[in-house]
């Protein structure tokens, strides 16, 4: 029976991929797409993974330090060049001179997988949890939610095409890389992604900060979505009427609600202690 991680790493063997505005294709060479990663520690995880295609690395000529060195050695043992070009030339190819920390690659787009095709690979009734994302558009959020899911060993995370950003440079560079490593399912909407997990069995909760049992509280279900809503008007109501169990997470002292990246990572890590007992 493979691990929670083995499951999580296999997503890399998955070649489909979603339409994006920040993936493009390279003009004129039949090859595949490309997505720009900018940032010190993405471009890093990226060389350090030898699954990821990278295909160029720019360093700004100002550029120093150890991360940087680390970049140059890496590169070095993958057999790319890596080529000095002055600052403006980095933040004109990266597009965000505040993060890009004077680093950019390019590298084949991150592999994604269909959530239907993800759900005939893993068989009726096997345990599962994943995150379901629903009208979460901060791209910072949604990389962050990337790192966490996959931190605690979760299935995955069920990011529809409509509503949420495309798994481009602000997500990976958030997940710190991790999104290269990640099980993503894509759905072309929160609803779809419901009504599918629904139908193979899934026990769908959803997060809300009312009247709602707290999860602390309550029995999960071994095969079970979690839906986390738009932080400013919650799960949407066409997907509240698939919800069939709404947890809440214990707020103290007068606030009213977590930041969507903390609330999942609450979520997932008591997952993790429910496995761990």
């Amino acid at each position: 029976m493979p691990s929670d991680s083995e499951r999580v790493r296999r997503v890399w063997h998955i070649r489909q991929r979603s339409p994006t505005a920040t993936v493009r294709a390279v003009a004129g060479t039949g090859a595949s797409e490309v997505v720009t990663v900018f940032g010190r520690m993405p471009v890093l995880e990226a060389l350090d993974d030898d699954r990821v295609a990278v295909r160029r690395v720019l360093v700004a000529r100002t550029a120093r330090g150890d991360s940087v060195d680390d970049i140059l050695a890496a590169a070095a043992r993958r057999g790319l060049k890596v080529t000095r070009v002055a600052p403006e030339k980095v933040t004109r190819i990266s597009g965000n001179g505040r993060h890009d920390q004077g680093v950019v690659a390019e590298v084949a787009a991150p592999a994604l997988e269909d959530l239907e095709a993800w759900l005939a690979r893993l068989g009726p009734g096997a345990p599962a949890s994943v995150v379901l994302l629903d009208g979460v558009t901060n791209p910072a959020n949604v990389g962050m939610i990337v790192r966490t899911v996959t931190a605690a060993g979760l299935h995955g995370l069920v990011l529809p095409q409509a509503g949420s950003p495309e798994v481009g440079p602000l997500v990976i560079k958030a997940s710190a890389g991790v999104a290269f490593d990640a099980a993503i399912q894509r759905c072309p909407t929160a609803l779809a992604g419901v009504e599918a997990l629904a139908a193979a069995g899934f026990a769908v909760y959803g997060l809300r900060g009312d009247d709602a049992t707290t999860i602390y509280d309550t029995e999960l279900a071994d095969r079970a979505v979690f839906v986390l809503g738009n932080e400013t008007v919650g799960v949407s109501p066409v997907v509240a009427e698939r919800v069939g169990t709404w947890l809440s997470l214990p707020l103290h002292n007068g606030v009213e609600s977590l930041n969507v990246a903390s609330a999942a990572a609450v979520v997932a890590y008591e997952l993790v202690r429910r496995r761990l007992t």
